[in-house]
């Protein structure tokens, strides 16, 4: 297979799922600042001009995160990154879709991509501080989700590589994480394979 992905994006989950199940895959790194995501050998593959994108042994893509999770957790059950239970699918998903379209869809954007909502710089103050209460008021909701649990569905699973992404990010720009985030984000710090995608990825631990 072949991964294209950013280091240090919202990719890195995906990363740490694939290496996770010990697949062979290569890596195709595109550069966002650089454009790589308009060139026409990637919009072959992705008309969408995103990332992360898989690309399966038929030539055949998947895009968006979500679903490229999902896809490897159904493709690849014995590693049980998904529960065996129906209503426990059911909030792997639903975390997913939260993470993904709220807290980095709605908040982090207005964060690290704050001219795309607005060209007028005066308006940036306003647009990122909105971005960061999207962001704080996840957090918030999924600490609840983790209150007692160790992961979002007791064990490791897809939604926790989509939660640590967003919790790195915390980290990075220094931003609080509530308590059973925290904890979570550490957990997931020790985690071998997470160490090994972070330091592939070029961050120092």
């Amino acid at each position: 297979m072949k991964f294209h992905m950013t280091p240090g994006s919202c990719s890195t989950g995906i990363h740490i799922l694939l290496e996770e199940l010990e697949l062979p895959f290569e890596v195709y790194l595109v550069n966002l600042m650089a454009g790589d995501q308009f060139k026409p050998e990637y919009l072959a593959i992705n008309p969408k001009a995103t990332i992360p994108t898989l690309v399966r042994d038929d030539g055949s893509s998947i895009t968006e995160f979500q679903a490229i999770a999902w896809w490897l957790a159904r493709r690849y059950p014995k590693a049980k990154l998904l529960p065996d239970d129906i209503d426990g699918e059911m909030r792997v998903i639903e975390t997913m879709d939260y993470v993904v379209g709220t807290i980095h869809g709605q908040g982090y954007t207005r964060i690290f991509t704050t001219s795309s909502y607005s060209a007028n710089e005066a308006d940036h103050e306003v647009i990122q501080a909105r971005g960061r209460e999207i962001v704080e008021k996840g957090f918030a909701v999924m600490s609840e989700v983790l209150a007692g649990k160790d992961y979002v569905v007791g064990s490791f699973s897809i939604a926790d590589a989509a939660l640590f992404y967003v919790e790195f990010w915390a980290d990075k720009i220094k931003l609080e994480l509530p308590p059973n985030c925290l904890a979570h984000y550490r957990r997931m710090l020790q985690r071998p394979v997470v160490r090994q995608v972070l330091m592939e990825e070029g961050y120092r631990l």
